[in-house]
């Protein structure tokens, strides 16, 4: 189609062009070029401007890799996990299924931030960013328990509706420890492994839900290897997955209590985020002094992280709230 319209306008802009003077055959020339560019549904022209669905399928790695571990502090099983799933389902040429991560952790430990990062990435410019990617807030979306069958209506047709005009779509979902329960189980259709589902193919859609739930038990076996004089990065990934999909599953005010999407095994990822140390949230206030514009003041830094170092009571190891309040800290400090 690329090649035909390419071709009409080639063969069409002599015949126009014979009576102009050479200023307004190139002004001509130049506009037509430019107009053939924004109507083509997916030329780098219309894409860069307006806006596009990622046709290309494609994540520079080197870049999403620098952007994580520069970052994100304190969360190399994250990071490792997140690089290894994204990486093979872009390369994937028609993935069998969509690309599933729930991120489990405490507050403030960077799941939120991961996430922005992979649709800053996946779209770069804000106007697509806007329309390709979605982010729903159970507390703003789906406030009310009696509208349950309601919001499952409105979820389904709202996935149906944006994979159909964008196959690369990303759908984020917050506070899936408050979302009603078995609201979730209604996109369970999207997510298995299907070649279509009434002309749609999903499989290239990313679905990422972020979870408070699970953060106690991932603190608790992080707590547990540092009481052992382990080290933290020494903690095998696989051991944590299965431990939360079982806590998960569980848990009555996870979202995924008694789910079919762990039942059916449709999560391909349950991506841990570890507690933050004393160390990492050093990072995280000096990254926000740079952000602020203010010079780094290592006496200032360690002042804010010892105060947010809190859990527990008695090693007080790690901050319960992560790096969350460490911008209003830093803007009450200077």
């Amino acid at each position: 189609m690329k090649l035909l319209n390419a071709a009409v306008f080639f063969i069409l802009v002599p015949t126009l062009t014979p009576a102009l003077d050479p200023l307004s055959t190139s002004v001509f020339m130049g506009s037509a070029a430019v107009a053939w560019q924004l109507l083509s549904p997916h030329s780098w022209l219309k894409c860069s401007l307006l806006e596009c669905c990622n046709m290309k399928d494609t994540l520079n790695f080197s870049v999403i890799k620098m952007d994580l571990e520069r970052k994100v502090f304190g969360q190399h099983l994250a990071i490792q996990t997140v690089l290894r799933a994204l990486s093979a389902n872009m390369y994937s040429k028609r993935p069998r299924k969509p690309l599933v991560m729930s991120f489990h952790g405490w507050t403030g430990t960077g799941k939120s931030f991961v996430s922005s990062i992979i649709a800053e990435n996946l779209y770069q410019l804000n106007i697509p960013r806007r329309r390709f990617v979605h982010h729903f807030s159970t507390v703003l979306h789906f406030p009310h328990l009696s509208h349950v069958r309601l919001y499952e209506e409105q979820l389904q047709n709202w996935i149906r509706g944006n994979v159909s005009a964008c196959p690369r779509s990303l759908f984020i979902f917050s506070e899936m420890d408050q979302m009603p329960h078995g609201l979730i189980d209604s996109i369970v259709p999207f997510l298995g492994y299907r070649e279509e589902i009434e002309g749609v193919y999903y499989g290239k859609a990313i679905f990422i839900f972020l979870n408070n739930a699970g953060g106690d038990k991932i603190t608790e076996i992080a707590l547990d290897y540092w009481r052992r004089l382990k080290r933290r990065e020494d903690i095998p990934v696989k051991e944590l997955q299965f431990q939360l999909s079982e806590e998960i599953f569980r848990n009555r005010n996870s979202g995924f209590f008694h789910s079919q999407l762990i039942k059916k095994n449709l999560i391909d990822y349950f991506i841990p985020f570890l507690p933050l140390e004393y160390k990492h949230v050093k990072e995280c206030v000096r990254e926000e002094l740079r952000v602020q514009g203010h010079p780094e003041d290592e006496d200032l830094i360690a002042e804010i992280a010892l105060a947010m170092i809190d859990y527990p009571s008695e090693e007080r190891l790690y901050s319960s709230k992560g790096c969350k309040t460490v911008a209003s800290r830093v803007t009450l400090s200077i």
